[in-house]
Parts: C-alpha cells; sequence; structure tokens
C-alpha cells in the first residue's frame, strides 16, 4: 500500500507542478490585455478565453495534488479535536459515500461532454475569435482520472492509519512563505540572542515543529 501511495503522490504532484505554469501564462496574458485596452485602445478578441480556459484547467488538474497534500477544505475545527483512528475510520467511510461516486460521476459525464465537443471542434461562443475548446472538455475527463487513483492512495492512507494510529503523510515539496520567514528569523535569534529580533509571545523556536494536520 505504502509503494502505491508513493506512486499516487508523484504522479499527482508532477501534473499540479506541471500546470502550475498556466498561472504564468495567465498572468502574462491578462497584463498584455491590460496594456493594449486603456493604452492603445485595442483590446484583444481573446483574453477572456484565455483566463478562463487557463484558470479552469489549473484548477482542475490541481485538484488531485492538493487532495494529496492534504489541502482541500473541511471543518478542521471539529476534525482536529478526533484521533487519528476516527479521523481515518470516518474519512474511509466519506470516501466511498461522496467522494468515489462524485468523481466517477464527473469521469463518465465529461467523457459524453468531451466526446462530443471532439466530433465538431467546438470553439468558444464567449468570443470573436472562435478559440477551440473540445481539448479543453479533455481535462474534465484527465482530472477525474488524476482525482481516482489519488482517492485509492487516500483509502490506503486511512487504512494505515487504523492500524498503526498515526498518518502517513505526503513528503513536503513546498513551504509558504510565512513559514520561511519566521524560520529564518529562529534561526537569527539562536545565532545572536533574543535581542536581535522581536519575538511574540509564546513562539517556540522548535524549527523542526510541525503545524498540527
Amino acid at each position: 500500500m505504502e509503494g502505491y501511495i508513493r506512486f499516487a503522490d508523484d504522479l499527482s504532484a508532477w501534473f499540479g507542478k506541471v500546470f502550475a505554469w498556466c498561472i504564468i501564462v495567465m498572468a502574462f496574458g491578462i497584463g498584455y490585455e491590460v496594456v493594449v485596452r486603456y493604452a492603445f485602445t485595442a483590446p484583444t478578441p481573446w483574453a477572456f478565453d484565455l483566463s478562463y480556459m487557463l484558470y479552469g484547467t489549473l484548477f482542475m488538474m490541481a485538484g488531485a495534488y492538493t487532495l494529496s497534500r492534504d489541502g482541500h477544505v473541511r471543518g478542521d475545527f471539529i476534525y482536529r479535536l478526533w484521533q487519528p483512528r476516527t479521523q481515518a475510520g470516518v474519512e474511509l467511510v466519506l470516501y466511498f459515500l461522496f467522494f468515489f461516486p462524485g468523481v466517477l460521476a464527473l469521469v463518465f459525464a465529461g467523457w459524453k461532454y468531451s466526446a462530443r465537443s471532439w466530433r465538431y471542434f467546438e470553439v468558444s461562443s464567449n468570443s470573436p475569435a472562435g478559440i477551440p475548446i473540445f481539448q479543453l472538455k479533455s481535462v474534465i475527463v484527465a482530472a477525474g482520472i488524476l482525482l481516482f487513483i489519488q482517492g485509492i492512495a487516500q483509502v490506503f492512507r486511512c487504512v494505515i492509519c487504523l492500524r498503526t494510529g498515526e498518518w502517513l503523510r505526503a513528503e513536503e515539496d513546498v513551504e509558504e512563505t510565512e513559514k520561511v520567514l519566521m524560520q529564518a528569523q529562529t534561526l537569527d535569534v539562536l545565532k545572536h540572542g533574543s535581542e536581535a529580533i522581536d519575538i511574540p509571545s509564546g513562539y517556540s523556536p522548535d524549527i523542526n515543529r510541525k503545524d498540527d494536520q
């Protein structure tokens, strides 16, 4: 099970990081649109299509990666009060009751919409540019398959937690800027003393501490 979990995590991370570049392309495209629209009064016919296509693709294809890193929204104010085995048991039931039926519905419905769109090479009706969007419908199917693969890995995580009482977490590959800055400040304090920087009361200098999951 652990081997499959690592495989699913790596697969989700690869797709998530590749499609994360969509945000860069979208930023340049929208920036260009703003400049030519307001500086030269020459708006592009494709800016709106570009924004929703790239944002939608990024949102969909990063879903499995976010799931592998436990980044989706949940009622943490209740969930984090439970013991790990209770968390795992509840998650295991919810995966089979809601997650897998929803993801399978996404895949099958997406396949129908995608196949129909590919048959007549659908183009966007939201702008005069007529940008092809049939390939965008395929993203629905791809995202659903990735979520299904990652969902199986999450089920295995629940099973392992029920056995051991501990969660098998994904490897950390990114850190929030705030956490990096706090670690740098802590190291500075350890080197130069508490006078070097103002430390919030109650802050622990343990740089290896992980936030509660």
